[in-house]
C-alpha cells in the first residue's frame, strides 16, 4: 500500500516538474525566435565575455542564436505533449546543467547586464536568473530520475511527429519572418508608441545617475578617446561611443539615446526629440555591413521628404571614412549623425532600417526588406501610416494562439476522437469475440448434453423391454 502512494506521488511529482519545464522552454524559445537578432546580439556578448569573438565567422552568434531557440521550443513541445519522453528528459538536463553554471559565473563577474533568457519580453537580473535556473534544474533532475513513472501523454504515439512536424515548421517560419522583416512584436524600449523623451525622464526626488560618454576617433593610425568637452575637430575620424554608468541610482528606460553630427560634433539629441512634425531616421549601426540592396529605395525615400517637407536623418555608429564610402556608393547628401552601436541595434533590428518619429515619438519601422516606398503616395497625414497604438502583448498573445495554440490543440482533439473510434472499435471487437465465445460454449455444452442423452436412452430402452 505504501509503495502504491509513493509510485503516485512520483507520478504527481514528475508532471508537476514537467509542465514547469515546458511552459518555461516553450516561452523561452518564442521570446528568441520572435527577435533573432537579439539573440544574435546576447550571443556575441557571451562570445565576447570569455574572449571567443574573433574565433568565430560573424554569422556563428545568429546560427547558434536561431538553433538554440529552435531546440528549447522542441524540447518545451515534447515535455508539454509527452512525447519522446527519453530524449527530452536527456535533453532539459543537459541544458539546464550548462547555463545553471554558465549563469553564476554571469551572476558573480557581473561580465553581462542581462542573460537574455526571455529576450527583452522578461528582463531579470543576473542572480533572479541564477536562482531561476536552479528552481529549473532541480526539475530536471527530477524528471530524468522519474520519467518513467506515469507521465501522462497527451497525444498518441501514432501521431506525436505530425506535433513534432507542425512545431518545428512553426518555429522555424516565425525565426524566418522576423529576421527578414522585423520582430513581430516589439519588446524593446524603443517600440512602437514610445516618446524618447518621457523614456529618459527621472521621476521627481529619484537619486539621478550618472553616465559618461567616451568618443573613440582616429587620426593618421592613432586612435584616442574624447569626451564631449575635448571633442576634436574634423581631421579625426569616428570609431566608436562607448556609453558607461558612473554613478548608481535611477535608470530610466532610455538613458543611451545620444546623437553628435558626424561633421561637426555638435549635440543633436534634443534637436531632433523637440522636432515637430514627421522625421525618418535611417538607422545603419555598421555601414560598412549595411545591405545594399535598398539604396535605390532609400533615395527614393529621402526625395520624398524633400518634397513634402519632412527631415531625414541617418543614424550611424561607423565613422567618417565609411560614411564618405556610403556617401559616395549611394549619392547620399541627407546629413549622418553618430550614435552608440548598442542603441541602434535596440532602436530597430535592421542594417539599414528605418523609423518614423513625430514630435518625438516612434510611430512606426520597417525593415531593409520592406521599406514603405511603395505605400508613400501622398501626405503622412494622409496615409494609414501610424501603428504607434499596437499593443505587443497582443500580438503575440494572437500569434501563438492563432499559429500554435489552435492548430495544436484541434491535432490533439482529433488525435483524442481518433483514439476514442478505436477504443470503441476495441470494446465492439472484444464483445463480439466474446459472444462468439459464448455462443461456441453454449453449443459446445448443447452438444454434450445432447450425446448423454442419447447414451442414456438405450439403457432406459432395454429395461423397458424386459419388463413387458
Amino acid at each position: 500500500m505504501a509503495s502504491k502512494a509513493l509510485h503516485i506521488a512520483q507520478g504527481v511529482f514528475s508532471n508537476i516538474c514537467r509542465f514547469l519545464l515546458a511552459i518555461v522552454f516553450l516561452f523561452s524559445g518564442i521570446s528568441k525566435a520572435i527577435d533573432p537578432h537579439g539573440t544574435e546580439y546576447k550571443v556575441g556578448d557571451y562570445l565576447a565575455s570569455f574572449g571567443l569573438s574573433g574565433y568565430f565567422p560573424d554569422y556563428f552568434p545568429l546560427l547558434i542564436g536561431m538553433i538554440l531557440a529552435a531546440v528549447e521550443f522542441y524540447v518545451g513541445l515534447c515535455l508539454l505533449f509527452g512525447m519522446n519522453r527519453r530524449m527530452a528528459s536527456w535533453a532539459s538536463l543537459l541544458i539546464m546543467c550548462v547555463m545553471t553554471p554558465l549563469t553564476l559565473y554571469i551572476a558573480v563577474t557581473n561580465s553581462i547586464t542581462d542573460c537574455g533568457c526571455f529576450g527583452d519580453i522578461w528582463v531579470l537580473t543576473n542572480w533572479q536568473t541564477f536562482a531561476k535556473n536552479v528552481v529549473l534544474l532541480s526539475a530536471a533532475i527530477v524528471l530524468f530520475t522519474w520519467h518513467h513513472y506515469q507521465v501522462v501523454r497527451l497525444i498518441g504515439q501514432n501521431t506525436q511527429w505530425l506535433i513534432s512536424l507542425y512545431g518545428l515548421l512553426f518555429i522555424f517560419l516565425l525565426e524566418v519572418y522576423s529576421l527578414y522583416f522585423l520582430p513581430v512584436a516589439d519588446f524593446t524600449v524603443y517600440r512602437n508608441g514610445t516618446n524618447v523623451l518621457q523614456g529618459m525622464e527621472v521621476p521627481e526626488g529619484a537619486e539621478v545617475p550618472e553616465f559618461e560618454s567616451v568618443f573613440i576617433m582616429e587620426k593618421n593610425g592613432e586612435k584616442k578617446e574624447f569626451s564631449l568637452e575635448n571633442y576634436p575637430d574634423s581631421t579625426w575620424n569616428y570609431v566608436e561611443t562607448i556609453t558607461t554608468q558612473t554613478k548608481e541610482g535611477y535608470v530610466p528606460p532610455i538613458h543611451d539615446f545620444v546623437l553628435q553630427d558626424a561633421e561637426t560634433g555638435e549635440e543633436q539629441t534634443e534637436v531632433l526629440l523637440n522636432r515637430e512634425g514627421y522625421t525618418f531616421l535611417l538607422v545603419a549601426p555598421d555601414l560598412p555591413h549595411a545591405e545594399q540592396g535598398a539604396f535605390d529605395q532609400i533615395n527614393e525615400l529621402y526625395d520624398y521628404c524633400l518634397k513634402n517637407g519632412y527631415d531625414f536623418v541617418a543614424l550611424t555608429a561607423s565613422g567618417e571614412d565609411a560614411i564618405a564610402r556610403w556617401k559616395y556608393e549611394t549619392g547620399a547628401v541627407y546629413p549622418f549623425w553618430n550614435a552608440d552601436g548598442t542603441m541602434l541595434k535596440t532602436l530597430v533590428r535592421s542594417n539599414p532600417g528605418l523609423v518614423l518619429m513625430k514630435n518625438g515619438t516612434i510611430i512606426n519601422k520597417w525593415s531593409r526588406n520592406d521599406l514603405p516606398t511603395d505605400d508613400l503616395t501622398d501626405r503622412l497625414d494622409k496615409l494609414p501610416i501610424d501603428h504607434s497604438d499596437e499593443t505587443q502583448e497582443s500580438r503575440l498573445g494572437a500569434l501563438v494562439l492563432l499559429f500554435l495554440g489552435m492548430p495544436l490543440l484541434l491535432i490533439m482533439l482529433l488525435d483524442r476522437v481518433w483514439a476514442g473510434f478505436k477504443w470503441i472499435g476495441k470494446i465492439r471487437r472484444r464483445s463480439k469475440i466474446a459472444n462468439l465465445l459464448k455462443k461456441r460454449k453454449n453449443e459446445k455444452e448443447n452438444r454434450s448434453r445432447k450425446l448423454e442423452d442419447e447414451q442414456e436412452s438405450p439403457g432406459r430402452n432395454c429395461i423397458g423391454s424386459g419388463t413387458e
